[in-house]
C-alpha cells in the first residue's frame, strides 16, 4: 500500500465521519452495560460555532470516546436552546429590515416569522460540530421548544405552583427597554464608560440649609422619596428626624438612616429612589419608603414624574441639568467612569425597575443543591469554583422565570374575566379548573385569556438532563437508565443561572443529582488577556482554522494549554502545533510501513530490549493517563501521550529498532512495534479522532472490530518501575557520549570505544541499546579510570571515552591552551577585586561571596584544562 507523503485532513475527515455515521456508532440505547451520558449544553438555536464552543465540545468528545473504547454504553446527546431574547431579537431586526414593526403583528403572525427564521438557521451550529468529530448521537438531537421538552417545562410550571412555589409579584427586576421584557443577571453586560457625577443640593424643609448629593441618573430625582446618611456619620447628625425637598418637584420627602450607605463615597449623602435601583430598593422594603414609578416600559419618562413627560430618559438628562441650575440646586459637575448594565441581546442600558412578574421561590430548593456540592455528591473540577457556587447559593433571591416576549413557553396561567386565574397545563384543563374554582359549568375556552408572558430560557435548560431523556413522560422508563448523567462539561459564568439550577432541578423533581462530575472550563481568550468577541474583531472562525490545521490540530492546540477552569491564551500557533503533531505521527507510521520486513531473520539483542522497555513505558503511560482522567486533568493526559510519542516512541524506541540502512527489520520486532503503534492510537484517539481512525485502519494485527472508535482502550499491566529506571540511566549515557562527540566534533559514523567504572550497581539491561545509539564499537567494564579519556557521570557510573586516534590532537590542544588563557584572565581580574582591601572591606557580603565562587569555579576550570593539555602533551 502507497502511503501519501503528508497526512491531508482535508482528505481524511469527511469520509470518516461520514462511515462512522452509516455504521452507527455513536447511537445509544439501554443495554446491559454501564451507561456514560453526557448532555450537551444547548447552544442557540440560530447561533453558529466559536472557539469556547469549540473548546467546551472538544473536551466532551474527548471524554465519551474514551467512555465507549472503555466498554461503557457511551451516549452524547446534542441539541439547541430557542434562546428567547437572542432568537426574538433577530427576528424583530429582520422584521425592520422588511418595513415591519413587531408591535404591528400577532403573537401567531409574529410566531410564524420566528419558527422560518429557526428553520432557516437552527441547526447550523449543530452541522458544524460535526465537523470537529463530534460523536453525538444525532438521533437524539433535541430541541428546547419541541414538543417533549415544552410538554415537560409546562407540566413543571404547574406542578411547582401547586407546591406553592411559583407566586406573581411585584418586584425590581433588569429591565430591556428596548426588547421591553425583563431579563436575568446573566443577560447584563457591563461597560465602563465616560459619564457625569452630578452634585445636587436638596433643601432642608424649613430652613435655608442644603444637603448634598452626587448621582451619575439625575433624571430618576423625579422618583426620590428619601435621602439616606449613614447613623455613624457625625457630620449629618444633625440632619436626624430632618425632611428635604426634591428639587423642581419639591415634593417632601425624610432623611433615613441606614449602615449601607458608604461614608466615603461622593458626600455621605444618598438618594434613594426605590422604584430605580435594587439597593435602593432594598433600603425603600426596611424603610417602608413609598416607590415611584416614573419610567414607561419604554424608557420614556411616565406621568408620575411630573415633569418631561413622554421624553427619553437620556433626552430627560441632558434637559434636566439647565433646568436644576436655573432652580438653584446644581451645585457642580464632574467627569466620572463607571460601569453600566447593558443588555447582551439588544445593548441597550438596562433600566433596574418594579414590575409585575412571575417567580419561583428559591430558598429551601437551593439548601439542598448547595449540600449537594459542599458534600461532594456532584464534584467541581476544578474545586475551587465550590466557593462561587456557595456565595450564589448563600445569597440566592427567588427567581423572575417570565419574560414579556413571544417566543418561548408561554405561561400556563389562564385568567377570567373577574381577574382571577387558573393554573393547567392545557386551556381544556384549564377549563375544568375554572369551573371548580367559580362554580359554574357554563365557562368555556372562551372565557379564558392566557397570560401574554413566556417563561425564561432558563426555564426549560435547568430541565435538559431530565427532558431530553423524555424523563417527564411516565410512559418512558428510559430516563432511567441514562439519568443522572456522569459529566457536564461548561463554562464557569454559568454556574448559577444554568449549572445550580439543574442541580435543583434534579433533586427537586428526581430525588437525586443531574450529573455526578462538573468540568469548568476556562474562557477562551487572545494572547493580549482579551475575551474573544465579533466586536473586538480577534476571533478565529473555527471552521477557517479546521480548514487550515485540520480539526485534529486545532483540537489539540486548544487542549495543550487548556487547564479545567483556566482561560485558554488562543494564538494561532497552537493550532499550528496540534498539526505539526499530526504530521509527526503520519511520519512515524510511513517510517514503520515502509521498512522491509524479513521474517527469516533473527531478532537482534537491541531490539528485544528496546521492546522490553517500551513495553514498560506503554504500561507507564497509560496509568498516568487514567490518573489525569481520573482528576480530569484533560489537558495534562493529552500531554503525557503527546510526549511520550514524541519524545520516547519517536525519539528512542523507534530509532533503537531502526535497521541498519537499506537492510531488512525483522519479523518479530515489526509485529510488536505495530503492537505498539496500535496501543498509542487508542489512547490518542479520543483527541485525535480522524488521524488515529485513518491510520488504524492500514495497521496490521489490529483486534478485530470495524474502527478504531469501538476498539477496546489499552489496559495497563503491573508497572515493571525498575526497568524504566535502568532505561533513563541508558539515556544519561548515550546524551553524554553525544555531548562529547558534538565537543570533539565527532561524527555519528565513527564508532568510539567505551569503559565503564560501573561497580556492582551497574545494569547491563539496555547495553545492546546503548551500543546502538551512541555507536560503540566496544564496551568493556573497568575497575579504574581509563587515562587520556573523556569521561562523564551518569548516576552512580562513570563513563570513559578513550580519545586515541579520535581527535587531532593539535586542534584540541590549540583550543584547550586557548581556553585556559581565557580563564586565566578571568580568574587575574577577579583576584584584582578581591586584593583591593577597601572593595572587600565595603562592599556588601553576598558581593564578596560571588566573587569568592568566581575565584574557585576559575580555578576548577584552570585545574581540570591544565590536566588535559598535560595528557595530549605526553
Amino acid at each position: 500500500m502507497e502511503i501519501a507523503s503528508k497526512y491531508s485532513p482535508n482528505a481524511t475527515e469527511d469520509k470518516w465521519y461520514k462511515y462512522w455515521m452509516d455504521k452507527g456508532f455513536f447511537k445509544s440505547v439501554p443495554d446491559e452495560r454501564e451507561p456514560y451520558t453526557i448532555v450537551i449544553p444547548p447552544p442557540n438555536v440560530t447561533g453558529v460555532l466559536h472557539m469556547g464552543h469549540m473548546l467546551n465540545n472538544t473536551i466532551q468528545d474527548i471524554l465519551i470516546r474514551r467512555a465507549r473504547m472503555m466498554g461503557k454504553n457511551a451516549c452524547w446527546v446534542p441539541g439547541t436552546d430557542h434562546a428567547s431574547i437572542a432568537t426574538e431579537a433577530k427576528v424583530v431586526n429582520r422584521l425592520k429590515t422588511q418595513g415591519i414593526d413587531k408591535s404591528d403583528l400577532s403573537r401567531d403572525e409574529f410566531l410564524s416569522h420566528a419558527w422560518n427564521w429557526t428553520e432557516e438557521h437552527g441547526g447550523i451550529i449543530l452541522e458544524q460540530l460535526k465537523k470537529l468529530g463530534a460523536s453525538c448521537d444525532w438521533d437524539r438531537t433535541c430541541f428546547t421548544l419541541d414538543e417533549p421538552r415544552s410538554k415537560a417545562v409546562i407540566d413543571t410550571f404547574v406542578a411547582l405552583y401547586e407546591k406553592d412555589l411559583i407566586y406573581r409579584g411585584i418586584r425590581m427586576v433588569n429591565w430591556d427597554p428596548e426588547a421591553l421584557t425583563a431579563v436575568s443577571d446573566e443577560e447584563v453586560v457591563y461597560k465602563e464608560v465616560h459619564s457625569k457625577l452630578y452634585y445636587l443640593q436638596y433643601q432642608i424643609e424649613g430652613e435655608e440649609e442644603f444637603v448634598t448629593i452626587a448621582t451619575t441618573r439625575p433624571e430618576t430625582i423625579l422618583g426620590d422619596t428619601a435621602v439616606c446618611i449613614n447613623p455613624n456619620d457625625e457630620r449629618f447628625a444633625h440632619l436626624r428626624g430632618k425632611r428635604v425637598l426634591v428639587p423642581l418637584v419639591n415634593r417632601s420627602i425624610p432623611i433615613i438612616e441606614d449602615e449601607y450607605v458608604d461614608m466615603e463615597f461622593g458626600t455621605g449623602c444618598l438618594k434613594i429612589t426605590p422604584a430605580h435601583d435594587i439597593n435602593d430598593y432594598e433600603i425603600g422594603m426596611r424603610h417602608n419608603l413609598e416607590s415611584i414609578d416614573i419610567l414607561n416600559d419604554n424608557g420614556t419618562l411616565s406621568e408620575k414624574a411630573g415633569l418631561f413627560v413622554g421624553k427619553d430618559r437620556f433626552v430627560v438628562r441632558e434637559e434636566i441639568i439647565p433646568e436644576l441650575e436655573k432652580a438653584g440646586n446644581l451645585l457642580k459637575v464632574e467627569n466620572y467612569d463607571n460601569k453600566v448594565g447593558c443588555s447582551e441581546r439588544t445593548g441597550a442600558v438596562i433600566e433596574p425597575k418594579l414590575s409585575t412578574q412571575w417567580f419561583l421561590k428559591m430558598s429551601d430548593m437551593a439548601k439542598v443543591a448547595l449540600d449537594a456540592v459542599m458534600n461532594d455528591e456532584v464534584k467541581f473540577h476544578p474545586a475551587k469554583f465550590k466557593n462561587v457556587y456557595r456565595h450564589w447559593m448563600e445569597n440566592v433571591k427567588d427567581w423572575c422565570i417570565s419574560r414579556q416576549l413571544y417566543w418561548g413557553h408561554r405561561i400556563p396561567v389562564f385568567y377570567l374575566e373577574s381577574g382571577d386565574f387558573v393554573v393547567a397545563s392545557t386551556i381544556e384543563e384549564a377549563v375544568e379548573k375554572a369551573k371548580a374554582k367559580t362554580g359554574s359549568d357554563a365557562l368555556t375556552t372562551a372565557d379564558l385569556s392566557q397570560e401574554e408572558d413566556v417563561l425564561d430560557t432558563w426555564a426549560s435548560s435547568w430541565l435538559w438532563p431530565m427532558s431530553v431523556f423524555d424523563g417527564f413522560n411516565p410512559e418512558n422508563n428510559e430516563v432511567d437508565y441514562y439519568y443522572p448523567t456522569n459529566d457536564l462539561v461548561t463554562g464557569h459564568d454559568i454556574i448559577f443561572f444554568w449549572v445550580a439550577r439543574m442541580i435543583m432541578a434534579g433533586y427537586e423533581f428526581k430525588g437525586t443529582f443531574p450529573f455526578r462530575n462538573v468540568y469548568f472550563t476556562g474562557m477562551v481568550r487572545d494572547k493580549q488577556g482579551r475575551k474573544m468577541s465579533k466586536q473586538l474583531g480577534n476571533s478565529p472562525d473555527p471552521l477557517d482554522l479546521m480548514a487550515t490545521y485540520g480539526a485534529d490540530g486545532v483540537r489539540v492546540g486548544m487542549l495543550l494549554c487548556s487547564p479545567a477552569g483556566g482561560d485558554l491564551l488562543f494564538d494561532e500557533s497552537l493550532p499550528e502545533q496540534g498539526r505539526n503533531f499530526a504530521n509527526k505521527i503520519w511520519n512515524a507510521f510511513r517510517l514503520v510501513k515502509g521498512w522491509d520486513i524479513d521474517n527469516s531473520i533473527e531478532q537482534p539483542e537491541y531490539a528485544k530490549q528496546a521492546i522490553s522497555w517500551f513495553d514498560a513505558k506503554l504500561d507507564q503511560t497509560i496509568e498516568i493517563v487514567n490518573d489525569h482522567f481520573s482528576k480530569y486533568r484533560i489537558s495534562d493526559a493529552l500531554m503525557t501521550v503527546y510526549t511520550v510519542f514524541w519524545q520516547e516512541f519517536s525519539s528512542w524506541y523507534l530509532e533503537a529498532i531502526k535497521p541498519a540502512y537499506q537492510q531488512p527489520l525483522d519479523g518479530a520486532t515489526y509485529k510488536a512495534t505495530v503492537e505498539f503503534f496500535d496501543k498509542m492510537l487508542r489512547l490518542l484517539h479520543p483527541f485525535m479522532p480522524f488521524l488515529t481512525e485513518e491510520i488504524w485502519q492500514t495497521l496490521e494485527g489490529r483486534k478485530e472490530g470495524e474502527s478504531i472508535m469501538v476498539s477496546d482502550m489499552p489496559v495497563a499491566k503491573p508497572l515493571n518501575a525498575d526497568l524504566l529506571d535502568k532505561f533513563e540511566i541508558m539515556k544519561e549515557a548515550v546524551g553524554g557520549i553525544r555531548t562529547i562527540r558534538k565537543e570533539k566534533n565527532i561524527a555519528m559514523k565513527d564508532a568510539l570505544k567505551l569503559d565503564v567504572l560501573g561497580g556492582e550497581n551497574y545494569a547491563a539491561d539496555f547495553d545492546a541499546v546503548l551500543v546502538k545509539m551512541a555507536n560503540i564499537s566496544e564496551k568493556t567494564m573497568v575497575s579504574e579510570k581509563t587515562e587520556g579519556a573523556v569521561s562523564f557521570m551518569a548516576r552512580t557510573n562513570e563513563y570513559f571515552v578513550p580519545m586515541d586516534g579520535m581527535i587531532d590532537v593539535e586542534a584540541e590542544l590549540e583550543k584547550l591552551r586557548k581556553d585556559l588563557a581565557h580563564q586565566e584572565g578571568f580568574l587575574k581580574g577577579v583576584m584584582k577585586k578581591l586584593g583591593n582591601e577597601r572593595f572587600v572591606g565595603s562592599a556588601p557580603e553576598a558581593v564578596v561571596a560571588k566573587e569568592r565562587q568566581k575565584q574557585a569555579d576559575a580555578e576548577a576550570k584552570i585545574k581540570t584544562l591544565t590536566e588535559s593539555i598535560a595528557r595530549l602533551e605526553k
